[in-house]
């Protein structure tokens, strides 16, 4: 069973956002808001933080499409789109980050629930990877500052690597820091002190 999200939906035609606003709590979700346009989708999720979003493509004033990749600029949530067409233009722009679904009416309730299940099952391991490779980056990071900070070490106290590095732990459990942090430490007092 899908955990229940809540949901803002938009669309410019009326009877879909009556679709929306019945279909959605039957289906176990929280109905946030249903907006008509893109600037009121954007307004919504400015006053409310909703776990995804269900948007029309073809909106007057800004379309789905863009709102969608505002809200995931600014907010980070997911978007299903929504369009009674589906032609290549439309295809090639709902390829960005933000996209993690896409129905074409009309829409059926066994449509909507397995497009709100994998939009929300691609965005968890999408946040996973994304996540992973922030740790990584910052992994990389901490281990040239601590190379860095090795050198540093061994330059001014003549200990060989393998001791300097131990210096460098020690330092850290003493502390009660992480090696990163002591290493920033070490490595902006030398460049303090180089600098004249």
């Amino acid at each position: 069973m899908l955990q229940p999200r809540k949901i803002i939906a938009a669309d410019d035609e009326r009877d879909m956002r009556d679709f929306y606003r019945k279909m959605l709590p039957m289906l176990g979700h929280e109905v946030i808001f249903i907006a008509g346009t893109g600037e009121e989708l954007l307004q919504a999720c400015q006053a409310n933080k909703p776990d995804l979003i269900i948007t029309d493509i073809r909106m007057p004033g800004m379309d789905g499409i863009e709102a969608a990749e505002r809200i995931w600029r600014d907010f980070g949530v997911p978007v299903v789109l929504v369009s009674a067409y589906h032609d290549y233009d439309l295809l090639k722009r709902a390829e960005s980050d933000p996209i993690f679904g896409y129905l074409v009416k009309p829409i059926e309730e066994v449509d909507l629930e397995t497009a709100i299940c994998v939009a929300t099952k691609r965005f968890e391991q999408f946040s996973q990877v994304r996540g992973e490779a922030m740790e990584l980056r910052q992994a990389l990071v901490d281990r040239k500052i601590i190379e860095r900070a090795k050198g540093i070490v061994m330059r001014r106290t003549g200990l060989g690597e393998a001791e300097a590095f131990r210096k460098l732990q020690k330092l850290s459990w003493d502390r009660n820091q992480k090696l990163a942090e002591v290493a920033r430490i070490v490595v902006e007092g030398d460049e303090l002190m180089s600098t004249k």
